[in-house]
């Protein structure tokens, strides 16, 4: 409990901070007059507010959740953008005056130093108003389908040609419900699919709440099956009574453990893991996960694994795993969110190699937060298996 609690007050800290740092820019400094500085400051407050109260809602109340949600999700990806603009003004500015030794207060007189403020802000914030509609619309569009071939060295040759169709970050919750999985699941069968593999974060929200919009994925149709990992919303969302459920969809949920595709000479192995962040939750880490899933393995067949996050690459390298198919990064999501993400994450998006052993990172599915996407589409990955 005390460290959900110290979680909360961070997020809430950086949530105020955020948002002081935007009154200063688009209230305090343009010196915005009554009463348009009052009506400014009180709508920063609510935009605020409206945040952890959706995130609060879309748990305790989901159908009040719903309600808040897209404004409140929306406006978090716009406060993301206009930080980044007035980050990056405040650093050119600092690096100018740092050139020339001097600063603003010093070479601008008060009126001068208004003027510039509201220069900016507005140009700031016509210019994120037209990034975020971009971003709006991005996230909405039909999902592209990204063809890929990946040759494996110990692919049989029956298998040559076998397409297997990724799904990761679905996200299915507040924003995102069964009208979206419908869609998808349409989309995903007309590729006639010989395996699907959805690789993590699918729900945002319980079993409960969620039934009934993840319901169109009991139409997916596959060869070889449905098959599913956990990622870390999951264990936001209770993993266990997910794991359950999903079976009755027709999905098989692999946890830390591996199926054979195919039979005798003619098959290569599909493993499965737990997300890094079972551990926190009682289960097992990565190194674990993966000798309960590879025991007893013969090496010499193939192996594609299914691992949420790219960070369980490095485990994976280290038994002969031929692919990885992971998601967890979003691409980034939303431009330049991407340098962050490579802060913590190996790869972001697209196909690797380290070794004998490649990794292929899909930007998502769906989206988390800010119904938005900037500079990273949605993607629903048809992976064409190749015996190199």
């Amino acid at each position: 409990m005390s460290r959900f609690l110290i979680f909360i007050a961070v997020v809430i800290a950086i949530i105020v901070g955020l948002h002081y740092y935007l009154w200063a820019r688009l209230v305090r400094d343009p010196q915005l007059a009554l009463p348009w500085r009052l009506l400014a400051t009180w709508a920063l407050v609510l935009l605020a507010l409206s945040m952890p109260t959706a995130m609060f809602l879309s748990r305790a109340r989901p159908a009040a959740g719903r309600l808040l949600a897209w404004p409140a999700f929306s406006w978090m990806g716009v406060m993301f953008l206009l930080v980044v603009a007035f980050a990056t003004v405040d650093l050119l500015r600092v690096l100018g005056g740092a050139a020339r030794g001097t600063s603003d207060a010093q070479v601008l007189d008060p009126a001068r130093r208004t003027l510039v403020a509201r220069v900016i802000a507005a140009a700031a914030t016509t210019v994120v108003g037209g990034l975020a509609a971009i971003a709006a619309r991005a996230a909405q569009a039909p999902i592209d389908v990204k063809r890929v071939e990946v040759s494996l060295a110990r692919l049989p040759r029956a298998h040559d040609g076998l397409k297997l169709v990724q799904l990761s970050d679905v996200h299915v919750g507040p924003t995102i419900g069964a009208s979206f999985i419908r869609d998808v699941v349409a989309q995903v069968n007309e590729l006639s699919p010989d395996i699907v593999a959805i690789t993590g974060d699918l729900v945002d929200g319980s079993v409960e709440d969620l039934r009934g919009a993840v319901a169109p994925l009991a139409d997916l149709r596959a060869r070889h099956g449905i098959y599913f990992v956990t990622g870390n919303h999951e264990y936001y969302s209770g993993a266990a009574q997910w794991i359950a459920a999903l079976p009755g969809l027709g999905i098989r949920v692999l946890s830390n453990e591996r199926v054979s595709i195919g039979e005798g000479a003619d098959a290569f192995d599909l493993a499965g893991i737990d997300d890094h962040t079972a551990e926190g939750f009682g289960g097992l880490s990565t190194t674990e996960s993966l000798a309960w899933a590879l025991a007893n393995r013969d090496t010499e067949r193939e192996l594609v694994l299914l691992a949420h996050q790219p960070r369980q690459f490095a485990e994976a390298t280290r038994h002969r795993v031929g692919l990885q198919l992971s998601g967890h990064t979003h691409g980034g999501q939303m431009w330049p969110f991407t340098f962050f993400v490579r802060l913590v994450q190996p790869f972001v998006a697209g196909l690797h190699r380290r070794g004998e052993s490649q990794i292929y990172v899909s930007r998502g599915t769906g989206y988390w937060g800010p119904p938005m996407r900037l500079g990273a589409p949605a993607e629903i990955t048809q992976i064409i298996l190749r015996r190199a």
